[in-house]
């Protein structure tokens, strides 16, 4: 499935900027992904580096980020990240899960993503996405993303660890949405436990 995916979807990119990255993972959360891409690049517009985003205002910041949802939330997340690691981290973002998930507000997922497509390791980052399919076409029987990633570090073989978050995006956006999966041009419906009865 994982051969077929990258077929069609292509390799994952990695070494993007990786506090853009970080950024736009916060930026994501509860938004739908054509929004994280608009907000973010607004918000780079309007803030060129870390520095102007450690010193903004909370309204300034809000005001980028409001077509996002829950932006004053991550206004204030945004703005901590930025003061933190000017100060401990000397404005780079550091590139291991441990110092990633120190940083305020930053989970497994964003992590992942940080150390997937901002530095090209070999990390699994499960969002709703990931979550939602794999368990679906029943490679994990799991409720919680951290307990996804788990299992799927087990299943996958750690070099093409970077490629599932990747394609399962694209395949979600695509076919096996949240709410009306494509099930009759999925190509895997043969063998899904839940889209083959919808195809």
């Amino acid at each position: 499935m994982l051969d077929a995916l990258r077929l069609r979807y292509g390799l994952p990119r990695g070494g993007r900027d990786p506090f853009r990255v970080l950024v736009a993972t916060v930026v994501s959360q509860r938004c739908r992904d054509e929004v994280t891409d608009e907000v973010t690049e607004r918000l780079f517009e309007r803030f060129e580096d870390i520095g102007q985003i450690a010193r903004a205002s909370l309204p300034d910041l809000e005001g980028a980020l409001r077509k996002s949802g829950l932006y004053r939330q991550k206004a204030l997340r945004i703005r901590e990240i930025a003061r933190t690691l000017l100060a401990e981290h000397g404005g780079g973002v550091p590139d291991t899960l441990e110092a990633l998930t120190s940083l305020p507000g930053v989970g497994r997922k964003t992590a992942n993503c940080v150390l997937n497509y901002g530095f090209g390791r070999e990390a699994i980052a499960v969002d709703t996405h990931v979550h939602r399919i794999t368990n679906r076409l029943g490679w994990v029987k799991t409720r919680t993303p951290d307990d996804t990633e788990k299992t799927l570090m087990l299943l996958v073989p750690r070099n093409r660890w970077a490629e599932v978050n990747s394609v399962f995006v694209d395949f979600g956006r695509e076919i096996c949405a949240p709410r009306r999966p494509r099930c009759h041009e999925c190509p895997f419906k043969g063998f899904c436990p839940t889209g083959g009865k919808n195809a």
